[in-house]
């Protein structure tokens, strides 16, 4: 044995290639469940679950991806035909269906405004920064960078709505400016009216909020878009926009809240129109301006939260709030404005389709001492809470009246005006168309009358026996005490010896034709006539005796021309007693209120005549008076006819007439009356009428305290 070793085989990997490959080892099999084993039913309900959700998510997405392309393309065709319809932005900008009525007074300033009212074309440039910047912050602070609808806006209008407990498309809408501007275009639709029965239920279903409703206004306003730039949108808002007291678009607003162009309002009137957008109505200052400078104060917070404000402009904003100019804080005009509306031209007046200016004879002055003279009188001589009524006519001698109170209420409009509508019983107011007649016919003041019983008969109502407000006599009077102390039965036997148709001539001629009486109770005022008609009367007599139509229109004409379509509808009219008689009847009016029933109607220092009125029972109390310059009366009563309690028209009326005419004459210089002294039968009994010393009025009244002492 040989002592070494053999040596041990060498180690070879296992041959895995073939051909000089390498051999990859070959993957295990894995064993194969039969039918039977839970694992095979497992995956054969989980290949169907995957299978059919599967199918229905392909399924979903083909109707998804199909029904978006039909939307789209329905919305494109839409968008398409809305950007076909729409004209220029310049013929959008007014799109009233009626016209407006701008009231000025004798001085041409406005004090009142009618219908629709459209101040003239404003634009997104020309509009003052400030306003721009309000609307913007309260409305939509993302108008300049949306297609004309807001996605994030809409979700939180909805979401908003949702916590208030409304529906989701009930309060917030999300709108943005131009889907507003897409509102108050209708969508396009034009008023007719064939097809709607009132402006009011055209806008009404422009504002409905129904779902379909929003689409086509969100289509209408992606073509908006498309073919308007932003600042032709904004345009479009800033004149359609309503805000409130009939204003059509910011101008107006600007114009009939603060008397200045939208291009000049400051910030806190911006704020205050801006905040008009949500609640026209409501938010309106002429409706409640403590409300409206609130609702301001938050738009102002909005400009300021947003960097169109300072901190220091803010700050001042806050402390100066707006106010309403002088012709605002009138509101509607009152009674005044509407009876213009009704004596005008309807087509130009109720129903006009343009923009018209009418010039009026109001002074806004005398109008204010008259509202403020009947609210003395009552706030100081009157019960509080008496419902009774009180009408006031102020004009001059040529029917151009001045001032009018239709009722206690003076801010109103389209009420009941017991100045121009209200026909009422005249009684003693009466009796100076009697005494016309009768000086007409040669009569003196001085002449004397009996004031002794009196029976007539009446054919088929018997036998009348008129008799005096305190049931007493006086005997033989003269005219001038009769007429100053208002005696019945003098009156009635003056009217009888000239005859009633004598008295009903002049007071016809007048312009107290209403009716009247046929009896001899005509001269005690039996017949009915309105406060304006009688007032009017009056102003014939200070005018020397000349017939007057009251009238307010002095001129007419459509916006932007200047020559007139028609002037005054009223003045001066035909003669109807001579001067010299009108002058004496004025005397004796003088008299009514120096020693006669009139007596609480004086004024110091001021040459005043006039008449008291009250009808049976004291339904009706009257005072009609002059100063050499106004013609003005009161009546008094209640609109049922209940009786007044302790009223004469020497009382209350008489009253409200002073307070009213103190104020007028407040700061002018005290003018005569024009009395006619020259008459012989006064010069007879006056030895020291030519006594250029002493005054003939002095005179005048020194014989008739003489004369009183006699009787």
């Amino acid at each position: 044995m040989s002592g070494r070793k053999k040596s041990s085989p060498k180690l070879v990997a296992e041959d895995r290639y073939a051909s000089g490959r390498i051999k990859r080892p070959q993957k295990r099999r894995m064993q194969q469940s039969t039918p039977e084993e839970p694992v095979k039913r497992r995956n054969i309900f989980s290949r169907a679950i995957s299978w059919i959700i599967r199918t229905i998510f392909t399924l979903i997405w083909k109707v998804f991806w199909r029904g978006a392309l039909i939307v789209s393309v329905m919305t494109a065709i839409g968008i398409g035909h809305f950007y076909r319809e729409l004209p220029k932005a310049e013929a959008l900008l007014d799109g009233r269906a009626r016209g407006s009525v701008t009231l000025l007074d004798h001085e041409s300033e406005v004090f009142a405004w009618r219908g629709d009212q459209f101040g003239g074309v404003i634009n997104a440039k020309s509009v003052s920064t400030h306003l721009h910047n309000a609307i913007i912050a309260t409305e939509d602070r993302r108008f300049y960078r949306h297609f004309g609808v807001s996605p994030r806006g809409i979700a939180s209008a909805v979401r908003i709505n949702l916590i208030e407990g409304r529906g989701p498309l009930s309060g917030h809408g999300g709108s943005t400016i131009t889907q507003q501007s897409a509102k108050l275009l209708c969508l396009g639709v034009p008023f007719d009216p064939r097809q709607w029965k009132s402006e009011r239920a055209y806008e009404g279903d422009c504002r409905q909020g129904s779902l379909w409703r929003k689409i086509k206004e969100a289509i209408y306003s992606v073509a908006m878009e498309m073919r308007y730039s932003k600042e032709e949108i904004l345009t479009i808002y800033l004149n359609r926009a309503f805000l409130g007291a009939g204003a059509r678009g910011f101008e107006a607003a600007a114009q009939r809240y603060f008397g200045k162009s939208a291009s000049n309002v400051s910030i806190s009137e911006s704020a205050m129109l801006a905040g008009l957008l949500v609640a026209p109505s409501r938010y309106a200052p002429t409706n409640n301006l403590a409300r409206s400078q609130d609702r301001a104060q938050l738009i102002i917070g909005l400009m300021e939260a947003q960097n169109f404000l300072s901190t220091e402009e803010a700050t001042h904003a806050r402390a100066n709030p707006a106010i309403l100019s002088a012709a605002a804080q009138a509101k509607s005009g009152g009674y005044f404005a509407d009876w213009v509306m009704q004596s005008g031209p309807a087509f130009f007046t109720q129903n006009t389709t343009e923009d018209v200016i009418i010039k009026t004879t109001l002074n806004q002055s005398i109008q204010k001492a008259a509202e403020d003279g009947l609210n003395f009188i009552f706030e100081n001589q009157v019960r509080e809470g008496s419902k009774a009524q009180v009408a006031i006519v102020v004009m001059s001698a040529d029917g151009a009246v001045r001032a009018m109170v239709g009722g206690r209420k003076s801010i109103v409009s389209g009420a009941f005006n017991r100045a121009s509508q209200a026909l009422r019983q005249t009684g003693s107011a009466f009796k100076p168309f009697v005494y016309a007649a009768a000086l007409e016919m040669g009569y003196k003041p001085f002449d004397l009358i009996d004031d002794t019983p009196l029976t007539l008969e009446i054919p088929g109502s018997g036998s009348w026996s008129p008799k005096n407000y305190n049931s007493k006599f006086k005997g033989s009077v003269t005219l001038v005490e009769a007429f100053k102390d208002s005696l019945n039965i003098p009156a009635v036997r003056l009217s009888e010896a000239i005859g009633r148709d004598s008295v009903r001539k002049v007071a016809s001629g007048f312009g107290l034709g209403t009716d009247l009486a046929k009896g001899p109770a005509i001269a005690l005022g039996a017949s009915e006539s309105t406060l304006i008609e009688m007032t009017a009367a009056y102003a014939g007599i200070l005018n020397g005796g000349s017939s007057v139509t009251p009238y307010g229109l002095q001129e007419l004409r459509l916006l932007g021309e200047d020559t007139p379509v028609m002037g005054a509808g009223g003045g001066i009219g035909e003669r109807v007693i001579q001067e010299a008689a009108a002058m004496q009847l004025i005397f004796l009016m003088q008299q009514v209120v120096l020693s006669g029933t009139g007596r609480r109607a004086a004024i110091p220092n001021l040459e005043v005549a006039g008449k008291t009125g009250t009808t049976q029972a004291a339904r009706d109390a009257w005072f009609i008076g002059f100063t050499a310059d106004y013609v003005a009366g009161v009546w008094m009563g209640y609109d049922d006819n209940t009786p007044l309690k302790g009223v004469t028209g020497g009382g209350l009326p008489a009253d409200i007439w002073k307070e009213t005419m103190a104020r007028i004459h407040e700061n002018d210089a005290p003018k005569p009356l024009p009395i006619d002294l020259s008459n012989e039968r006064l010069t007879k009994q006056l030895p020291g009428l030519t006594d250029k010393k002493q005054s003939p009025r002095n005179l005048v009244e020194e014989l008739l305290m003489k004369l009183m002492g006699s009787n």
